[in-house]
């Protein structure tokens, strides 16, 4: 089902612990390394998902979603920062390790590959940061991924 309201991707959110980073780098500037970053330091098992390196922040990254599972189980997320064009193949593995949402971050818009995440039965987040999700619902951002304001020494759960 493609969750297309805030009160959806809450409950996504709230009900998800396990997350594969498709995509992460190592490199401390790129947007997947501090969505990675933040997602690990905020209640989330996190894991990277990418060929090119053997860790991230000395923490092992795995060259497929299939060998990461095998270590850690079904991912409840697997979270994409690829380009649209090759996330096809990476839906279809994620659905081969039986994940149970597919988040596509902004701009990773492939209708084929929403698509058939959707047939295959997974929640579909398209078009939207689940660093900027997270934050905006646990009170720290607003929709335009703004600091909206709320100040407190403690961070608020989901």
């Amino acid at each position: 089902m493609i969750l297309k309201t805030p009160s959806q991707r809450r409950a996504l959110l709230e009900r998800s612990k396990k997350v594969f980073v498709a995509g992460a780098s190592a490199n401390h500037v790129r947007p997947s390394y501090f969505v990675y970053r933040y997602l690990a330091t905020h209640g989330f098992e996190v894991y990277g998902i990418n060929p090119a390196y053997d860790a991230i922040d000395d923490e092992k990254c795995y060259p497929t979603l299939a060998a990461c599972a095998a270590d850690h189980g079904t991912p409840d997320i697997v979270d994409f920062f690829r380009r649209a064009e090759e996330v096809v193949p990476l839906v279809r593995d994620a659905i081969a390790v039986h994940a149970k949402a597919a988040w596509f971050q902004y701009g990773v818009i492939n209708q084929e590959a929403i698509a058939l995440a959707d047939a295959a039965g997974l929640d579909v987040v398209v078009d939207r940061c689940m660093k900027v999700e997270h934050g905006r619902i646990a009170g720290g951002l607003t929709t335009a991924g703004m600091n909206s304001g709320v100040i407190s020494s403690k961070r608020r759960g989901l």
